[in-house]
């Protein structure tokens, strides 16, 4: 009986070693089949009764097993006349295969010597003790790969087929042993936030293992943490009925106090254990500016910085140098930690303004002097030159404890004659520059602040009653800031200064982006005036690069986007770009990759409308359009050989990316999508618009993967607006078209009906093959979804012709597999399979692994109306793993969710709960309401087939209130399965 988890099963300790594993030593498998190889060669272990003896020596820990208790083991309490002369028989014929050394006679018994590393079960005891350590330290995601180290050994059942009482009570206690690893593996998946993802493995386990509570626990706090509270509390309900049935029995306690807690939708219970906090490091500085009395956040860098100068003391001279943009608050940091160090440094502090982002930096001899005087030396003590200088400076550091504060430093060799260069001495700098060059030195990027951060700034310099009646405008606010700490600063203080404005007055003040800037400036405190200090030291190139840079919309840019917008070779753009990283204009978010802050942006693009002419910029932007659509045009390409689309794109002027293969064309496609098609929204102009149409086009896959298709939307959404201005109907059917396609991919039919009609108009108008063809395609698979068949039939036949006409096989065979399924909705299953394979035999002939996938999806759709469920699963299956390798989650999803209805159509609910949950998974946020509502009625009915009634009575509610709201005639059989279920 499984009721609960049951006792928890010690797997014993094998014997240490007494000399390492080598390569080819003996090695010796029980989770799974019982097996021995020497280094690569398996040998041969026998009849199944010698593996049974090979099997109770193995797990005797080396023991010796006598032979009375080897005959129990094989017989029990009825052994043959003959048993002892068997034994002795199995026990030679392994010694021939092992070697004398390794199965020896002791004391009228046997037993195997082995190494400790040679037995996997050996390996999973030492696997699952480190991660028994590793959970015990805080450290729950190395457990959580231990145990899943753990599982991956096992091979299916172990001491699979040997026989006998004693195989027989091994494999149940191996078995039992997986099941709680796979359950504290399950826990952790919890507490690292996996739960929609434990969801699939934890249905499965509990129509494998209906009576085990610990499992149907989990699955509570899955589903709850998943946001489906419904179907939390439903499988208690079917808990305690089963309980009840089965064993007159109430669930246990804690599975009772679970469901109180999701009653009361306890908060705690709703978010995975949190990870232990970092203890705040007590550091305080001394003799240096006074410190912000609103200083907020940065507690990671505070706790760096402040561990690096409690290091110093006793220790070689610390340098820690901190570079940001210009109003990051570094000044404000350095300040903080330095106050915060202070018991550290008994014998002073020293500070000064180096001035290095203004037009006259300090000089290094001037600061010695002043440093001199504040350290006790006379002015007739302190020499004219600044080597003599350095010298004196160091030496009279010499034995003391001190901070120096080099604030607003111009680049290290302005610095390195200020270093102390002492033990117990530090320096801690900060500057616009990263200072790369300073030898030793510990160096920190400051980036802005968190939203949270932010607005507890915000919040502490207007006041708690003025913010907290207009959070979401305060949030607003900081957001418009972009966080940066200066920005804040003069936002927040011009509210404090004005009682009549409202939060949200502020917050519509800087909505504007091209008044943001000037309305950043209170008092003496600019935004504009810090960047301009920056910009003003920049060289000619470096100044056009900074300018151009950020007239692109994207969040990000590339290398070698970057390179097509300035229109210089990746070399040179590269060296430019760092130089700008360098200054702190431009942040490196990734190797070959470099983002503005969003003030730094707009500073940048008032530099551009001011210093660059109109043309120049329209060229940048149009440079990186044809780099964008050109490499876009090249993934298509390798993504679906034979396609005549890119021989319909508008051509370009500068080239793009080539790849050595679809997976690096894949990586380039889906790591750049947001700047993609932010690019596509912001050149949708006159003189631009065909390519930015054309660009959706080429970057088909990021609409239909899912992963970005509410971006893709919002761009066709674009895109198609400026074409009605222009009055450009080719460009105006290409963009219908691709918005067309959104809608249907989202499941909003009705839009993507009217969209694909107008685009088909515009299309014959304008004469486009391409988008005639494309729409009358998906004007097909439309009318399939609005169960307008004979409609379909006619469009699906239309789009082959013109398919044909165009030398387009790829479409053709797209075509053949959507009208596959026309066929098989109105009950033609032989043609719907002919169709179908007519369309894979295109798709392959050309290598066309993507679309050939979708061909599989018809085919496996087809065969399962057919019944020939094992063929039905091959081709899903293929397609599934076509799909995942090609980012396309949308498929993905749909093609677990075809799976699932092949098992429910073989009567295998289990396993069709576990297609469902992984669909819902993966198609979470993604393919609309109306598919969500399909699968939740395939997981319906494979968790009632496995006696779950009372989550497929909420699945079913669910799935109904989807239908209801979307008028579709699937309501009615989710009905008819709610009636039958509440009638029993």
């Amino acid at each position: 009986m499984d009721r609960a988890s049951g006792p928890r099963v010690r797997v014993p300790e094998q014997r240490a070693p007494e000399k390492p594993v080598t390569a080819d030593a003996l090695r010796f498998t029980v989770l799974g089949p019982v097996r021995a190889w020497r280094g690569p060669e398996l040998l041969s272990s026998g009849s199944p009764q010698q593996r049974a003896l090979l099997t109770a020596l193995l797990l005797r820990e080396g023991r010796t097993a006598t032979a009375g208790e080897l005959i129990d083991a094989f017989w029990g309490e009825d052994p043959p006349s003959q048993a002892l002369a068997t034994i002795r028989t199995y026990a030679s014929r392994l010694r021939k295969i092992l070697g004398q050394d390794t199965l020896v006679s002791e004391s009228g018994g046997y037993a195997i010597r082995i190494d400790r590393g040679a037995l996997d079960l050996t390996l999973a005891q030492d696997l699952a003790a480190e991660a028994e350590k590793a959970r015990a330290a805080g450290d729950r995601c190395q457990a959580r790969t231990l145990i899943n180290k753990v599982l991956g050994l096992w091979d299916g059942e172990a001491l699979a087929s040997v026989p006998g009482p004693y195989a027989d009570n091994q494999r149940t206690r191996l078995e039992e042993w997986r099941l709680q690893l796979t359950e504290t593996r399950l826990d952790l998946d919890l507490e690292v936030g996996c739960h929609a993802e434990a969801v699939s493995e934890l249905t499965a386990l509990t129509a494998a293992h209906p009576l085990r509570e610990r499992l149907r626990e989990l699955l509570m706090v899955a589903l709850y943490r998943s946001g489906r509270q419904a179907e939390a509390l439903a499988v208690y309900a079917d808990t305690r009925r089963l309980l009840s049935e089965e064993l007159g029995v109430d669930p246990r306690p804690e599975l009772a106090q679970l469901q109180q807690r999701i009653l009361r939708a306890d908060e705690e219970l709703a978010r995975p254990a949190d990870e232990p906090a970092p203890a705040p490091a007590p550091l305080r500085p001394a003799q240096l500016p006074a410190t912000v009395p609103d200083f907020t956040g940065r507690s990671a860098f505070v706790a760096e910085l402040g561990s690096r100068l409690a290091t110093a003391e006793g220790s070689v001279m610390a340098v820690s140098a901190v570079a940001g943009i210009g109003g990051v608050g570094k000044t404000t940091l350095a300040v903080h930690v330095a106050h915060q160090a202070r018991r550290h440094f008994p014998d002073g502090q020293l500070y000064v303004d180096l001035q290095g982002a203004g037009a006259r930096a300090a000089e290094p001899e001037t600061v010695l002097g002043s440093f001199l005087r504040a350290l006790g030396t006379a002015d007739s003590a302190i020499p004219d030159t600044l080597d003599e200088r350095a010298a004196l400076y160091r030496s009279t550091l010499d034995g003391r404890r001190v901070l120096v504060l080099l604030d607003n430093a111009h680049d290290a060799a302005q610095i390195r004659p200020l270093l102390p260069g002492t033990p117990g001495c530090a320096a801690l700098v900060t500057s616009r520059v990263r200072m790369v060059d300073l030898a030793g030195a510990h160096l920190v990027d400051l980036d802005v602040m968190s939203p949270e951060e932010a607005l507890q700034l915000f919040t502490r310099i207007v006041g708690e009653e003025r913010v907290g009646s207009e959070r979401e405008a305060a949030l607003d606010v900081v957001a418009a800031c972009g966080f940066l700490p200066l920005a804040i600063r003069i936002a927040a203080s011009r509210l404090a200064a004005r009682r009549t404005w409202t939060v949200s007055v502020l917050a519509a003040k800087l909505a504007d982006e091209r008044r943001r800037l000037d309305e950043l400036q209170a008092g003496d405190l600019a935004v504009k005036a810090t960047f301009e200090l920056g910009y003003g030291q920049l060289e000619p190139a470096q100044a056009r690069a900074f300018r151009l840079l950020g007239l692109a919309d994207g969040p990000d840019i590339s290398l070698a986007a970057a390179a097509a917008l300035l229109n210089l070779d990746p070399h040179a753009a590269e060296d430019l770009l760092e130089a700008l990283v360098d200054t702190s204009l431009v942040e490196s978010a990734a190797p070959g990759r470099y983002r503005y802050h969003d003030l730094v942006r707009l500073y940048a693009r008032a530099c551009a409308e001011r210093d660059e002419r109109a043309v120049e910029r329209e060229s940048a932007l149009s440079r990186l359009l044809d780099f964008y659509l050109a490499t876009a045009a090249g993934v298509y390409a390798l993504e679906r050989p034979g396609d005549r689309l890119v021989d319909h794109l508008e051509p370009t002027d500068h080239a793009g990316l080539v790849f050595a293969d679809r997976h690096a064309a894949l990586d380039w496609l889906y790591t750049e999508a947001t700047n993609l098609l932010a690019c596509a929204r912001q050149v949708a102009s006159p003189a631009t618009l065909r390519r930015a149409v054309d660009l959706l086009y080429a970057a088909l896959d990021l609409g239909e993967s899912g992963a970005n298709a509410k971006q893709y939307e919002a761009a066709a959404v674009t895109v198609r607006e400026a074409a009605r201005e222009c009055g450009d109907p080719r460009a105006e059917s290409r963009a219908v078209m691709s918005l067309a396609n959104a809608h249907q991919l989202a499941g909003r039919f009705d839009h993507a009906d009217r969209e694909a009609e107008e685009a088909m108009r515009l299309a014959e108008t304008a004469q486009d093959l391409l988008a005639v063809s494309w729409a009358a395609n998906a004007r097909g698979i439309i009318a399939l979804y609005h169960n307008r068949h004979q409609d379909g039939e006619a469009f699906l036949n239309q789009a082959i012709d013109a398919f044909r006409s165009d030398g387009n096989r790829p479409g053709e065979a797209s075509a053949l597999c959507n009208l596959s399924r026309i066929h098989l909705a109105t009950g033609r299953t032989a043609s719907a399979i002919t169709l179908a394979r007519s369309g894979i035999g295109i798709y392959d002939s050309l290598g066309h692994a993507l679309r050939g996938a979708n061909g599989r999806y018809a085919l496996g759709m087809a065969l399962t109306q057919s019944g020939d469920f094992a063929a039905a699963t091959a081709k899903l299956t293929e397609a599934l793993e076509i799909f995942r390798d090609s980012r396309q989650r949308l498929w993905e999803g749909m093609s677990l969710f075809r799976l699932a209805e092949v098992e429910i159509a073989s009567g295998r609910p289990a396993q069709a709960a576990q297609y469902a949950e992984l669909a819902l998974t993966v198609l979470r946020g993604i393919g609309g309401e109306w598919r969500r509502g399909n699968v939740l009625t395939v997981l319906g009915r494979a968790l009632a087939g496995i006696g779950q009634t009372g989550r497929a009575q909420v699945c079913w509610n669910e799935a109904l209130g989807i239908y209801d709201d979307l008028d579709a005639p699937e309501a009615d059989g989710v009905r008819s399965l709610l009636t039958g279920i509440s009638t029993h």
